[in-house]
């Protein structure tokens, strides 16, 4: 397989799954990125924001819709500085408001993804990708998008044979 990274954001405490809001121990897109370092041989690399997201879900996606109106990009405590040695690039998240949590935008908007096959990952509760791969169209300038994965996050811990087939597929 094509050496291949696995950017990815994922939030674990309350989540809203199945209709309603749980307490997650583990974040949907963990388990998803997880997978496909499994299935793939990935490298993963876990985007987090030195300003935590509020705790309480509804809050939480309040400040998420307010950070994509404005275009926000928040601190992240660590980026990557290259991905000169991957030929593929997943990019994995929640679906927030239709598209990735801004947070992965401030990773992805330092990267040269020239010559780069990029993938949309969503974990959602009936939003599919949503407008990721848009997203990555207009972040990712110069790559080339591949299939991307919509994963239900209500599933998303048992979702490795799904994950693995498609990585089988699309990441080799």
């Amino acid at each position: 397989m094509k050496r291949t990274l696995v950017i990815y954001y994922s939030r674990k405490g309350q989540n809203y799954v199945g209709g309603k809001i749980v307490n997650l121990k583990k974040g949907n897109t963990s388990y998803v990125a997880e997978f496909i370092k499994e299935a793939a041989g990935a490298d993963l690399f876990e985007v987090r924001t030195v300003k935590q997201y509020s705790a309480d879900y509804t809050a939480c996606t309040k400040e998420a819709r307010a950070e994509l109106k404005n275009k926000a990009r928040p601190e992240l405590t660590e980026y990557i500085g290259s991905i000169a040695q991957y030929q593929n690039i997943v990019v994995a998240g929640p679906c927030w408001w239709g598209t990735f949590p801004c947070a992965i935008m401030s990773q992805l908007e330092r990267l040269d993804f020239k010559n780069k096959k990029v993938f949309a990952v969503m974990t959602h509760e009936g939003s599919g990708l949503g407008s990721s791969e848009r997203t990555l169209k207009d972040l990712c300038q110069g790559a080339e998008i591949g299939e991307g994965l919509a994963v239900p996050g209500s599933s998303a811990a048992d979702s490795f044979a799904l994950v693995a087939q498609w990585a089988q597929r699309n990441l080799g």
